[in-house]
């Protein structure tokens, strides 16, 4: 029998998708990567007998980056970037997927590919193939190996008619992401690298860990700048208003607007006061009643999605999307990215509109379209990828909790009002004269609320009172006066706001507009104001200002909106992948260049903002090198400062750094830190200068000294390793952050708490003969003892001493011992031992001791 391997794009669609293919009669077994289950049944494909299986990637299988020493930023012009080598690599290394493709691919003759149909779906299709092509029986371009569906939604009917309506996978789609992806890589990663370094290395309150440029998130960025800069700029002007009132029989007071609306002019103002304070009469000269229309709403895309979410539900638009995708593959939903805001001819309106009228929400309002006759959907936009969201399945409040069923609810009350009644209503505008000036008085009076039932956040609020006048009624006038106002500021850019401008000058595509405005939240250019308004920070300004200054088409969406131009034609075929790509890097090259050489003129607006290394943090560790403090600088990204030196090292990040007992490196001279994540995280001590300038071949940049191979160092992993950790390639050490007694990997995040109360615990320089750990030894005080025979002071093996596992915690690292417990590496493993440091002074150091 045939084998056919079906791919989709995340575990829980593989789940759905094999139910439904195999009427509920699949077997699932565990994938060999934990991540990703296989599900398999028989059925027939192309008229024969054939096995699936069906399984699934975790979104992008391969990622872009740069080959070896170019991801260096110590030793790579960032200038190399624009034409140096690139390399596709594991974009999960963890979950190991390309080996488990290949491996269920063996021996399977079909490849039936289930990616989410938009250009990132296409490009990961294509890493599915680059994955299994060794593995296949057949030539995995042949069009009767490959196939490709095309659905909308996870329903039973779609999915069956994908399975019978298979296509090919686009080729030149995938290209376009390529190319968009290496465009982004090479662009993004010079200037960021080159300001990073350039500003961090002279200023101490950025309080940013990357400054960051990017094609889309900085013209992203513009916007909200531009509109800081109109507010900074707004000169108030100051208008005078006539307002009078007027009085009908009944007494129902009748405020007027003036038909000359303001006067920038006091004088006149006053003049037309004067020329109507004493008439007290108000003629009736004109009246029109008119039936206005406020039209339902076209069928829902993905920018009307997310910016509905921001302004109405109060969510970001990037927390929205998750969400959308998860509604999605629950099956509640239609695919949520797509710029289409057209219903097909053949799309089943009334069956979509029928599955809702049982709903406790909202489906007596369903049951009354459907017995009155829908209405025909407004005619939006036909993009031509996938039909509006919409919804795909009842649901109930209980069903889904929080934010999915706000979303579910506004999805599925956007679909009802699409074939709802427009909203109409009557506005009457009745005109007055008083001496020469003219007035009016409008009132609405609601006629049928339509769709506004639906989306009654839209609802037209109460029935404005309008009088029964005629031409030529007199009403008394009074009240006259003069209002002095101010003409007031735009406010900040609303994400609502700020996604329209993206839509309108092609910045981002569907998918990745809010991953452009999480970018710059994140990177603290913009904060989230009250109303989800984004806020420009001093950085952010700062930044726009000094593009603006040096070279302003790096900060304005032409640029990109250019380059999206270029991208979409490769799409569709019309253009040449390598020509663009270096037609387009080329451009950015000079433009980095030319950046480069007039830094200076950004750096002069960073003086004005932010505060000199010299002047930032506090004395906190002595250098090395001059034995003179060192300045702890807490402002993101956090590090040291040696003003005498004008070095500045490194440290980690998002935690507390101290002095550590006052210790020296025995390399270096440098005083020791210690850092810390918090009472239920991991802490360690590390030497500034190693932590930047790794003293041994196996140890990298970034590594503390519990990852330290020196010999003899009393605070490196040969002293305070206990053993491997059974989850990853690390070395379980001796956390020093006492009395909170603890084990850390110093690879992963795998913690084990360990003999609480302890007075003091230490690592032996013995091994365990049966697992290769090393001695553990515990001291208790006599009243605090957990020891057996109220024994204050044990040594033993950690692993395999009884007594001692019921002083562990945490089991998790240690529960499954595999072949046995792995030694710590350092004293276990000789060849290590032989290695010389690549430093001098460590070398130096090293021969000493």
């Amino acid at each position: 029998m045939k084998i056919a391997l079906m791919v989709a794009e995340k575990p829980s669609l593989a789940q759905n998708l094999a139910n439904i293919l195999s009427n509920g009669k699949c077997n699932t077994n565990k994938g060999s990567n934990s991540a990703c289950a296989v599900h398999e049944w028989n059925g027939t494909f192309k008229g024969e007998p054939v096995r699936f299986k069906m399984t699934s990637v975790c979104g992008h299988v391969m990622s872009l980056d740069f080959s070896g020493k170019y991801n260096n930023w110590d030793k790579v012009d960032p200038i190399e970037l624009f034409s140096c080598p690139t390399e596709k690599k594991e974009a999960m290394p963890r979950l190991r997927i390309p080996a488990f493709l290949a491996q269920e691919a063996r021996g399977c003759d079909y490849l039936i590919l289930w990616l989410d149909c938009d250009k990132e779906g296409e490009n990961i299709c294509f890493e599915v193939m680059a994955c299994v092509q060794q593995s296949m029986k057949g030539d995995i371009l042949s069009p009767l190996v490959t196939f490709r569906a095309r659905f909308s939604a996870i329903t039973e009917k779609d999915i069956k008619a994908a399975m019978m309506n298979l296509i090919r996978p686009n080729e030149n789609e995938s290209r376009s992401v390529d190319a968009r992806q290496e465009l982004d890589l090479r662009i993004g990663c010079a200037f960021t690298r080159f300001q990073t370094k350039y500003f961090q290395g002279r200023y101490g309150d950025l309080d940013a860990s990357l400054i960051s440029y990017g094609p889309c998130q900085t013209p992203t960025l513009g916007f909200c700048v531009q509109r800081h800069d109109e507010i900074q700029t707004f000169k108030p002007e100051t208008y005078w208003v006539l307002r009078v009132t007027a009085s009908t029989s009944e007494g129902r007071e009748l405020p007027l607007e003036w038909k000359r609306v303001r006067s920038f002019e006091k004088d006149i103002a006053n003049m037309f006061l004067a020329g109507i304070k004493e008439i007290k009469e108000a003629t009736v000269v004109s009246i029109q009643a008119k039936e206005k229309v406020k039209p339902r709403p076209t069928a829902l895309n993905t920018v009307e999605l997310m910016r509905v979410a921001s302004a109405g539900l109060g969510m970001g638009p990037h927390h929205a999307m998750q969400i959308a995708e998860r509604l999605y593959t629950q099956g509640y939903i239609s695919y949520p990215r797509t710029e289409t805001t057209s219903y097909s001819e053949n799309f089943d309106l009334i069956g979509t509109l029928r599955q809702q009228q049982n709903s406790a929400k909202w489906g007596s309002d369903v049951r009354a379209l459907i017995s009155h006759g829908i209405n025909k959907p407004k005619k939006g936009h036909d993009a031509g990828d996938h039909p509006p969201i919409t919804p795909m399945k009842p649901a109930s409040e209980s069903e889904l909790d929080g934010d999915m069923w706000r979303i579910y609810d506004y999805i599925t009350r956007h679909f009802i009002a699409t074939l709802s009644r427009d909203c109409r209503y009557l506005s009457t505008t009745i005109t007055f004269q008083i001496g020469s000036e003219t007035f009016y008085y409008t009132g609405n009076t609601l006629v049928d609320a339509g769709y506004t039932e639906i989306m009654h956040w839209q609802a037209f609020g109460k029935d404005e009172f309008v009088p029964p006048l005629h031409v030529d009624d007199i009403l008394r006038a009074h009240d006259h006066r003069l209002v002095e106002c101010q003409t007031s500021p735009p406010d900040y850019l609303t994400e609502s706001e700020v996604i329209t401008l993206m839509e309108k000058h092609g910045i981002g595509t569907d998918a990745s507009i809010p991953v452009h405005i999480n970018n710059i939240c994140q990177r603290n250019y913009v904060n989230v104001g009250s109303g989800r308004r984004l806020v420009p920070t001093s950085l952010g300004v700062v930044l726009v200002h000094g593009y603006q200054k040096i070279d302003p088409e790096l900060v304005l969406p032409t640029m990109r909106t250019a380059v999206e131009e270029q991208l979409n034609l490769i799409a569709i075929g019309q253009a040449d992948f390598h020509a663009v790509l270096a037609h387009t890097a080329e451009i950015f090259r000079r433009k980095f260049q030319y950046f480069v050489r007039s830094i200076e003129a950004m750096d002069q607006l960073f003086e004005v903002s932010f505060s000199s290394l010299k002047t930032s943090g506090k004395a906190l560790s002595r250098c090395g090198k001059c034995r003179r403090y060192m300045r702890y600088i807490q402002a993101k990204p956090a590090r040291l400062h040696c003003s005498h030196c004008d070095d500045t090292y490194s440290l980690p990040q998002n935690g507390n750094v101290r002095i550590y007992r006052e210790l020296k490196c025995p390399l270096d001279d440098f005083e020791l830190l210690s850092w810390s994540s918090g009472s239920k995280g991991k802490s360690y001590p590390l030497c500034p200068y190693c932590y930047n300038h790794p003293p041994f071949r196996d140890m990298k940049k970034g590594f503390g000294c519990n990852s330290c191979t020196h010999p003899t160092c009393p605070y490196g992993v040969n002293s305070t390793g206990v053993s491997g950790c059974v989850e990853c390639d690390g070395v379980l050490v001796l956390d020093p952050s006492a009395p909170k007694w603890k084990l850390a990997c110093n690879r992963c995040d795998v913690i084990i708490n360990i003999f609480e109360d302890a007075s003091r615990v230490a690592v032996c320089e013995t091994a365990c003969s049966a697992c290769g750990a090393q001695l553990v030894s515990v001291e208790y005080r006599a009243e605090r003892t957990r020891l057996p025979a109220a024994l204050t002071e044990m040594t033993a093996c950690l692993y395999c001493e009884p007594n001692f596992s019921a002083l562990v915690e945490k089991h998790r690292a240690v529960s499954s011992r595999g072949g046995g417990v792995r030694g710590r590496g350092g004293r276990a493993r000789g060849k290590q031992r032989s290695k010389q440091p690549k430093d001098k002074m460590a070398q130096l150091a090293a021969y000493f001791v």
